[in-house]
């Protein structure tokens, strides 16, 4: 085929499709509305009174002290529960009790105020704890009251000599962990 029909063919092919898409358009009645439509996550803080809870010096076997604090749910989402993660590092000062743990003679209780009643959360052994988290509350709706606890750390006296124990000392860190409500399968704006 020669060049002259080639242009020919491609300028009839062309206007050939122009002419269908101007005969395919037509007219309609139409109306449009926009929204402007927002998603705001919520804030999950757990407030605490507290940077350090206690701090105990010159303890003996068979001494007790007791602490409070409270935590409060200063953010907007609803908190499911709340995890206590411990952990610690002894400082064996004079390098002498031989495998004797000093978490093994701290007993841990935990209390939380309901009602005017005290509820023991859990008492165990400082070492105990450090094996996995603890949940110590449940249901901590956002802008509700402050939760109150009281912990008791008692030095148990072992009845023979803890002699080795002198000096040593003890860095307790406790981490809360608050834990968001579970996910609404029907979101429903309140």
């Amino acid at each position: 085929m020669d060049l002259k029909k080639k242009l020919v063919l491609s300028m009839a092919t062309a206007m050939l499709g122009m002419s269908l898409i101007a005969g395919g358009t037509y007219s309609y009645f139409n109306d449009s509305k926009e929204t402007d439509n927002t998603f705001t996550t919520g804030i999950l803080d757990l407030g605490i009174n507290k940077e350090s809870i206690i701090k105990m010096d010159n303890l003996v076997p068979g001494d007790t002290i007791n602490e409070h604090f409270e935590l409060t749910n200063d953010g907007t989402i609803d908190i499911k529960e709340v995890l206590l993660h411990s952990d610690y590092k002894i400082m064996d000062k004079r390098q002498n009790n031989n495998e004797d743990n000093l978490a093994d003679y701290i007993q841990v209780e935990l209390l939380h105020h309901v009602n005017e009643n005290k509820k023991v959360i859990f008492s165990k052994k400082l070492s105990e704890l450090k094996k996995e988290p603890i949940s110590i509350l449940q249901q901590f709706p956002a802008g509700s009251a402050k939760e109150k606890f009281t912990v008791r750390f008692e030095f148990k006296d072992s009845k023979g000599s803890q002699n080795h124990f002198q000096g040593d000392s003890l860095n307790l860190k406790w981490r809360l962990e608050a834990i968001q409500r579970d996910g609404k399968p029907e979101f429903i704006n309140e």
